[in-house]
């Protein structure tokens, strides 16, 4: 039986990755006071993020009820950065291999107590669990895109202890962020599994000729009332990483359409990555920042 995460108020949040979405969830775990810490290998991803989170937390800090501003901290060792934390959240690429890899190493540095949450959004956390002796403590915890995008799933391990997800169903509303449970494994959760086919439709009539990014955003925008059509909002994604879904969605259902990877291609193999690297479906981002991933 896991043991549930003692003394969390003084414990530290321990992010693993610094890139578009580890920042970001650093910001949310920095609303509530304590210490919030970001590992990266890359010195010039650790110094962005924590700039980030500092330059956006006040203005989040406005919508948390009761928030208060917590230190960030960047650390480049991942035994030291997750040494006392009660919450581990990996947000590393989508790569099998790796997070395997990574979860092990969690398993082994981290305290006894810890929760290890992947933020991954196309692979269940059952599949990384090769290497962990105490799978009853992973899970995943995925995040959309915060503080705009404020909803997390969170899914069981097929091990996971259910005190554990009991615990973050009460816990993650305290940092403004709203907590749904998959009730079954489901790859792309429970919204973004919904969205996984629009977005996937959405590439597939550019591909075919039908309409542009641009012009078929204004159209989603008119009609739903959001401020962002999908090519956008890819874009913040990172078309690298939509891509990597979208793979991954593949692998498993080989009858997907292939056109909207092939698009999708086109764009990463010529370094458009989107908002990140200054151009992707849209070419009007600023230059990136160093370390900008």
């Amino acid at each position: 039986m896991t043991t549930i995460p003692a003394d969390r108020a003084a414990r530290p949040v321990t992010v693993v990755g610094a890139g578009t979405l580890g920042r970001r969830i650093a910001l949310v775990f920095s609303t509530r006071g304590g210490t919030t810490r970001i590992v990266d290998p890359s010195a010039e991803a650790r110094t962005a993020a924590v700039d980030y989170v500092r330059t956006t937390l006040p203005e989040v800090l406005a919508t948390v009820d009761g928030g208060s501003a917590g230190t960030v901290e960047a650390h480049d060792d991942l035994a030291t950065a997750v040494r006392g934390a009660w919450l581990v959240v990996e947000a590393v690429p989508e790569r099998l291999d790796l997070k395997v890899q990574l979860f092990g190493d969690l398993d082994r540095l981290a305290d006894d107590d810890a929760i290890l949450a992947s933020n991954s959004s196309s692979h269940p956390s059952r599949r990384f669990l090769d290497r962990v002796r105490r799978p009853e403590r992973v899970l995943n915890m995925h995040f959309y895109m915060p503080p705009r995008m404020n909803a997390v799933d969170l899914m069981s391990s097929g091990h996971t202890d259910r005190a554990v997800l009991d615990l973050l169903l009460a816990e993650l509303p305290r940092f403004g962020v709203h907590p749904f449970e998959a009730r079954r494994e489901s790859t792309g959760f429970i919204y973004n599994r919904v969205w996984a086919a629009i977005k996937r439709e959405a590439l597939a009539v550019v591909a075919e000729g039908v309409t542009t990014p641009e012009e078929f955003d204004r159209m989603w925008v008119l009609n739903t009332g959001t401020r962002s059509g999908p090519f956008r909002m890819m874009d913040h994604v990172g078309l690298d990483v939509v891509l990597d879904i979208e793979d991954h969605y593949a692998a498993e259902n080989p009858h997907l359409p292939a056109a909207p990877r092939e698009l999708l291609h086109r764009y990463v193999d010529a370094g458009h990555l989107g908002a990140k690297s200054g151009r992707g479906f849209y070419d009007d981002y600023p230059a990136p920042t160093p370390g900008q991933t």
